[in-house]
């Protein structure tokens, strides 16, 4: 029995992975192919910076609540499921659009499917494992980011060289559509806090209310949801902007910073998500407090390694500075996933997760690309080509104001937690 339920966890999980992978793959492929679609659309930086960042946030941060509160109330993996056909069918409807206001409405889209996909995932994963096993459930589950990343920047790259822009998007979007139906006849849905026997279970026993309340009573919910929104408004920005960086400052061909930039994504972001999740497993038994600490001391190191290597004139130099902190950048992903999942009890934490998502993703996915868009746009008078990367230079700023942030979590977060 207990290696049936090991088995159930893990196909669970990993069915998870690759539907958070398409997630993250789906947002990825826009901004590698920000290049070709600026030359046919004659689009601004600004405009791009839109797409990539509040046209795709506004619904998918409003609508994560509601959606999460449905998923606590019913069958999360009904909910993953739906979004995930939802959002991949506006990705293909991307490859359709002619000019500005119908890729907005598409990327508007694909806001709304990828909306219900991660607060329910985080939700089933800490009812799949037990909490000394669950920060490093949560880095696997945050492998998706790079791994997804990676392969849009990939694929986006391979397909576009070949064929066009237009068939990548249609592409991937098929491939999201068709494993919809795939992962609902595969995941089982766990019991709701069956490893947290102390805590009172029952699905729909709490309101967004309820639970919002409970969170903005608890200082370590607001520091580290802002600390994260400051982390991913540059981070979000970078993972959007650097391709046509590594076009329009280095040289290089669309299909070149493809195969660059997925290297750096899959090498550096997964031993830094999974790091994360380790060390914050290890660390975190004695000390909550270092679930907090992890991540800003990463963020401290990452914006000087990115710094010299967008200064760097040596593309081989360039990669080994960027190595470090695309695993550092996104280092926080599990101890800070995990410590949110720990300031509710069992009924709430899909609702809390989307709480924190929609603080971060409204801040830092919707204003990331927009930011460094218009940066570039405004410096294009004094740095031609270049202004994008200079533009990049000055994002970087946020990285010490989240590690300021979370530093401060460190203490309330040690009160906080619950279980």
């Amino acid at each position: 029995m207990a290696v049936a339920h090991r088995r159930t966890r893990l196909l669970v999980l990993a069915m998870l992975l690759l539907v958070y992978t398409f997630n993250f793959l789906d947002r990825q492929i826009l901004g590698m192919l920000a290049a070709p679609i600026k030359a046919e659309l004659h689009l601004t930086d600004t405009q791009l910076g839109a797409l990539g960042g509040i046209a795709f946030a506004l619904l998918y941060s409003t609508l994560a609540i509601p959606l999460a509160l449905v998923a606590d109330r019913t069958s999360r993996s009904w909910v993953i499921t739906i979004s995930l056909a939802i959002w991949s069918l506006f990705t293909a409807l991307c490859g359709l659009a002619t000019g500005f206001w119908q890729l907005f409405a598409c990327r508007l889209g694909v806001g709304v499917g990828e909306a219900g996909g991660v607060a329910p995932s985080y939700a089933m994963i800490a009812d799949s494992f037990p909490p000394r096993q669950r920060g490093r459930a949560l880095a696997i589950y945050s492998l998706g980011i790079p791994i997804g990343m990676a392969a849009g920047a990939l694929l986006g790259g391979v397909l576009a060289s070949a064929v066009d822009w237009r068939r990548a998007f249609l592409a991937v979007g098929i491939a999201g559509l068709i494993l919809a139906p795939i992962f609902r006849w595969l995941v089982t849905e766990p019991a709701r806090g069956r490893f947290d026997p102390h805590v009172t279970i029952g699905p729909g026993s709490a309101s967004t209310l309820a639970v919002f309340e409970l969170l903005a009573g608890k200082p370590s919910f607001w520091l580290m949801a802002f600390a994260a929104s400051c982390s991913s408004l540059a981070g979000y920005g970078l993972a959007f902007w650097m391709p046509s960086v590594l076009i329009r400052s280095f040289g290089f061909t669309l299909l070149t910073a493809s195969q660059y930039l997925a290297a750096l994504l899959l090498v550096g972001g997964t031993i830094g998500v999974f790091a994360g999740g380790w060390l914050a497993d290890r660390l975190g038994r004695s000390d909550r407090g270092v679930h907090a600490r992890l991540p800003a001391i990463a963020w401290l190191i990452t914006a000087p390694l990115f710094a010299a290597g967008l200064n760097s004139a040596s593309p081989t130099l360039a990669w080994l500075l960027f190595l470090i902190p695309h695993g550092l950048n996104i280092l926080w992903l599990a101890p800070v996933t995990n410590a949110v999942q720990h300031l509710v009890p069992p009924p709430m934490r899909a609702t809390a997760a989307a709480c924190f998502l929609f603080i971060n993703n409204l801040i830092g996915l919707g204003l990331g690309s927009l930011v460094m868009g218009r940066l570039s746009d405004a410096m294009t008078a004094a740095y031609g080509s270049d202004a994008l990367r200079h533009a990049a230079l000055a994002a970087l700023a946020f990285y010490p104001v989240a590690a300021l942030l979370m530093l401060l979590a460190v203490r309330p977060l040690r009160r906080d937690w619950v279980g």
